[in-house]
């Protein structure tokens, strides 16, 4: 049941690239393996957890909130700051009856001024370097919830720069490990937030990718 959603979902993904640019995979069996397995990679992370909301950052064609929000059935919210993006995610929602999930249109930061710390989990693939990433989830973060990265290749300078910052944001790392698509390598780094910033978040909208903590 979950496998026919989740390739209508890619099947949908694919016949609105005709017409708006979401996605770079054009066929089914590139998408199932690129999208939709490779969001399920992080399914143990997720599950982790604690119970409550989920976001899904920068979400594009909905991978991996869609598949996640379908496997673990969170309430989920899918954010983006292209609103034909959201609008078009709105379609593929109403289309899969997926009423426990819903978009956001705007910038993350803004997300995080209108709904402070709500959030249990909180996933990002391939959207920015870690420590960009540890600060705009933070703000969204309730105590104990989890910021799940989904990333390609992580150099030691990336790593370490975002261990070093825990501190400051009132996170730490709880979990790093590796998978493989084939011949493509997918590595889902987890940080908890444990503790309150040292620092005021959000900062304004913008600086976390401008003017790196």
């Amino acid at each position: 049941m979950h496998e026919d959603m989740l390739r209508r979902h890619l099947e949908l993904v694919i016949e609105a690239n005709k017409t708006t640019n979401i996605t770079r995979i054009a066929s089914i069996e590139e998408g199932m393996l690129l999208h939709v397995e490779d969001s399920l990679v992080g399914l143990p992370e997720i599950e982790d957890a604690p119970a409550g909301l989920y976001a899904d950052i920068g979400t594009g064609a909905g991978y991996p909130g869609i598949p996640l929000a379908v496997e673990t059935g969170r309430e989920t919210l899918l954010v983006d700051s292209v609103g034909k993006k959201t609008a078009i995610l709105d379609g593929f929602i109403e289309e899969l009856g997926l009423s426990h999930v819903s978009t956001y249109t705007g910038r993350i930061e803004d997300l995080a001024r209108e709904r402070p710390y709500e959030f249990a989990v909180v996933t990002a693939r391939a959207l920015a370097k870690l420590s960009v990433l540890m600060e705009l989830a933070c703000p969204l973060l309730q105590r104990n919830g989890r910021l799940v990265c989904y990333k390609a290749r992580v150099d030691d300078n990336e790593l370490e720069h975002a261990l070093v910052l825990c501190g400051k944001l009132g996170m730490r790392l709880v979990s790093d490990r590796n998978a493989s698509l084939g011949e493509r390598a997918r590595r889902i780094i987890a940080f908890e937030r444990v503790g309150d910033p040292s620092i005021l978040l959000p900062r304004r909208t913008g600086m976390a990718q401008k003017k790196p903590l």
